[in-house]
């Protein structure tokens, strides 16, 4: 059949995003390998883009006649799987991950004139009842009685630009908290992608912290946050003032009509070192009557953003949910644990977003060249399915 195959999907992995040096040298901490490095990770990639994502399920298709297709030279085991995942660099991988999205821009593969954007956000993946790494975090009743062991990560992913591309993960354990974590995550994806790649970092609520914020203004970002109760003294500040006034600006969002406050000089919490903070406050009417309304702070000046482009901004928070977190937990089995080992843990969440990032550049960008349509991600994953079927002899008798 013609159309996208996996063979095909292998040649553009290794020469269009030139990702071929790093299949050769992944970081395989194995002592005595028998079966390249490049073979395993591959074929764990490969099973994320068919959505075969567990290690028996990428065992049975290293075991099928299908394999040469695969582009899959030898076979394997489930258990060398385990023990390849338990021993890869997770911080190589993470760098071929921010080669992927730094080489995405130099191509333009972003709408041109959008601001790009990092959103940042926590989710719980992997439920045990016994603790079995050391990334479990007890899960407790009123009592103070431990239920289970859930794992927790952070997420960092590329917004605002036409194309949602997840980037890295960063897990936190006991003791550890989503905004550290956050911290830490937003560090190390600014210095892998490099300063000068996005403009401005939004989170939800549980990051408008004061350290996050400066660490993100540090960094050379501006921040676009949710306002929530967790600050009382400036949420009630908002409201008081908003609720009492005429929407600033009006303007439709698709079929919706959208109502926007907008005020730049409330004073700061104690702990932040802004001089001004500026709030945003927007009612979003649904044509069934609903009304979405929320509260954001920023440091962007009104004078460089105005308040119906810092609405979009707040709007693109939501791509790390829906195209993010949804997509790796629906499509990818990110919430499922494959190995209970918390390194195993962190290379199975990598390739997860690294075969969502591979899968949309592939199937909106490379694909969508010239007069061709658009294929969902469905569409793409029957293709790929179906060219893996052997071609069929005519019946001369």
């Amino acid at each position: 059949m013609n159309g996208p195959t996996p063979r095909r999907l292998w040649n553009y992995v290794t020469r269009r995003l030139r990702l071929r040096d790093y299949f050769q040298d992944p970081g395989d901490g194995r002592r005595q390998p028998q079966i390249p490095a490049g073979v395993l990770l591959w074929a764990l990639l490969l099973g994320q883009l068919l959505r075969r994502s567990s290690f028996h399920a990428v065992e049975a298709l290293a075991r099928s006649s299908a394999r040469v297709r695969l582009a899959i030279h030898v076979p394997f085991g489930d258990d060398t799987l385990r023990y390849f995942a338990a021993r890869l660099d997770a911080q190589r991988l993470r760098q071929a991950l921010a080669e992927v999205v730094h080489r995405a821009k130099r191509n333009k593969a972003f709408d041109p004139g959008r601001r790009i954007g990092l959103a940042v956000d926590g989710t719980g993946a992997g439920w045990r009842t016994r603790q079995g790494c050391t990334l479990c975090r007890p899960k407790h009743n009123p009592e103070e009685q431990i239920l289970g062991y859930q794992h927790h990560l952070v997420m960092i992913s590329v917004v605002g630009t036409g194309l949602t591309l997840p980037c890295d993960v960063e897990p936190y354990g006991p003791g550890d908290s989503e905004y550290a974590a956050g911290g830490r995550l937003l560090r190390r994806a600014i210095a892998n992608l490099g300063k000068r790649f996005a403009q401005y970092v939004v989170v939800d609520g549980g990051l408008a912290t004061a350290p996050f914020l400066h660490t993100a203004g540090d960094l050379g970002l501006r921040i676009v946050a949710r306002l929530k109760e967790n600050l009382p003294e400036l949420f009630s500040a908002a409201q008081q003032r908003f609720l009492s006034q005429p929407p600033q600006v009006v303007f439709g969002y698709g079929k919706d009509r959208v109502e926007v406050w907008d005020a730049d000089d409330f004073d700061p919490w104690m702990a932040l070192r802004w001089e001004t903070v500026r709030v945003l406050f927007y009612r979003q009417h649904k044509p069934d009557g609903t009304v979405v309304q929320a509260y954001w702070l920023t440091d962007f000046p009104a004078a460089e953003v105005g308040p119906q482009s810092l609405f979009h901004m707040a709007k693109s928070r939501w791509e790390i949910e829906n195209q993010g977190f949804n997509e790796a937990k629906n499509h990818h089995d990110i919430e499922h644990i494959r190995h209970h080992h918390a390194n195993s843990l962190v290379i199975a969440w990598l390739v997860a977003l690294m075969a969502l990032t591979i899968e949309r550049l592939y199937r909106l960008r490379y694909l969508h060249r010239g007069r061709h349509r658009v294929a969902s991600s469905a569409q793409l994953l029957l293709t790929l399915w179906l060219n893996l079927s052997r071609p069929c002899t005519a019946d001369s008798s």
